[in-house]
């Protein structure tokens, strides 16, 4: 860790803006937040400041407004469930800029917390517009980034902001990049990835930049399908990208070439309806319909999986084995998510779907580290810079 973090720089008494990642699911009918995790892994941050007697001005994005405020993308709801995991009470700015949100973080007391309204209800925000990053500038003395999450990101609360403050990495982004980067320097061996999801496009540069660091690659999910399509097998109705199996095909022969051992679904779940009203069949891989689709790994890849990975001692995984939204479709990927549960071994799971489903499940605890960050773990371990970690200042 090359950059330096809330612990090298004296907080006391000082106005301290953090950029979190509370984007979290809310219930629009409720009100009700059905995830905090993300709002736990930014506490240990936020804990810190205040027991530094700092002034903790929270910032964050949720969901995706078009162009303005928009009532149900507020943080407002958010605020008790800070207010109740901190013991303290939270305030609340209606906006993240301007003359009143200053008059109001003027009277804050050491230790008081304070969160922002949507940074995203301003359009600058991701334009990475640099009145509106001045702006933000002047609510704080110093800035601290922890959203891992959005740390790929070029926008002012990430990047701009850091043009007009002095600029640390908090907790929770000093542990991915400890975590994420362990991978890519001195992971324990064996060393296996488990990568799903839907494209091959998506994780072309990841699997390139570790080829060299795994010794066991693992394919499921819809991306399986393009690769057992270059391969020349029938994949029915299966959804594939035409335009990379050039690219599957030379990455499956670099993985040869570097001496990693790929591993394909030998069987799958198909059906003849990607619904919960579709009818399953299992079939060798050999042997897919041309008029069915896959939607899930089958028992005997599942085995062949287990096989391998139990004799990891590091295991990443980022992406479904199927359409595990719908229960019929879910078995790989619940299985999976078990066994990594249960491994001895050190299991990252990076981001996104991947970790919304090990908590939904219940087993994030038992895994060695669940990333906050679907894109920003892949752009990292894909060997990319993070605009948001290369804006912190250096040790």
């Amino acid at each position: 860790m090359d950059k330096k973090t809330v612990r090298d720089i004296d907080v006391s008494g000082k106005r301290v803006l953090v950029r979190v990642d509370f984007n979290v699911p809310i219930d629009e009918n409720t009100g009700v937040i059905m995830d905090d995790s993300r709002i736990q892994a930014s506490l240990p941050t936020i804990q810190y400041l205040i027991n530094h007697r700092a002034k903790v001005i929270l910032c964050s994005h949720l969901g995706r407004p078009k162009g303005g405020p928009d009532k149900k993308f507020s943080l407002l709801p958010v605020v008790p469930r800070v207010a109740g995991m901190l013991g303290k009470s939270v305030g609340f700015a209606k906006d993240c800029i301007g003359a009143e949100t200053e008059r109001t973080i003027n009277v804050m007391q050491d230790c008081d917390v304070m969160l922002l309204e949507n940074v995203r209800f301003h359009p600058e925000e991701e334009k990475d517009d640099p009145t509106f990053a001045r702006a933000l500038a002047k609510l704080a003395d110093i800035y601290v980034d922890d959203a891992f999450g959005t740390a790929h990101r070029n926008h002012a609360s990430i990047v701009g902001i850091t043009k007009h403050l002095p600029a640390v990495a908090g907790l929770l982004l000093e542990k991915e990049l400890a975590t994420l980067g362990g991978l890519l320097k001195h992971p324990a061996h064996p060393f296996g990835t488990l990568l799903g999801g839907a494209k091959v496009s998506d994780k072309v540069a990841l699997m390139e930049n570790m080829f060299d660091k795994v010794d066991v690659l693992l394919v499921g999910g819809g991306m399986a399908a393009t690769f057992l399509k270059a391969r020349g097998y029938e994949i029915g109705q299966s959804l594939f990208e035409e335009d990379r199996l050039e690219t599957a095909m030379s990455l499956m022969k670099k993985v040869t070439g570097d001496g990693v051992r790929l591993l394909l679904p030998v069987d799958a779940i198909v059906t003849d309806e990607v619904s919960d009203k579709g009818m399953l069949q299992v079939v060798p891989i050999e042997k897919v319909p041309r008029d069915r689709k896959i939607v899930d790994i089958g028992p005997q890849t599942i085995e062949k999986f287990r096989v391998e990975l139990v004799k990891c001692q590091t295991v990443f995984w980022n992406g479904p084995m199927g359409v595990y939204e719908i229960p019929q479709f879910a078995m790989g990927t619940e299985t999976m998510a078990k066994l990594l549960a249960n491994l001895r071994a050190s299991t990252i799971i990076g981001g996104g779907s991947t970790a919304e489903m090990v908590i939904n499940m219940g087993l994030a605890g038992k895994m060695t580290f669940v990333s906050t960050g679907g894109g920003a773990s892949m752009s990292y371990l894909s060997g990319e810079k993070l605009p948001g970690v290369e804006a912190l200042l250096n040790k």
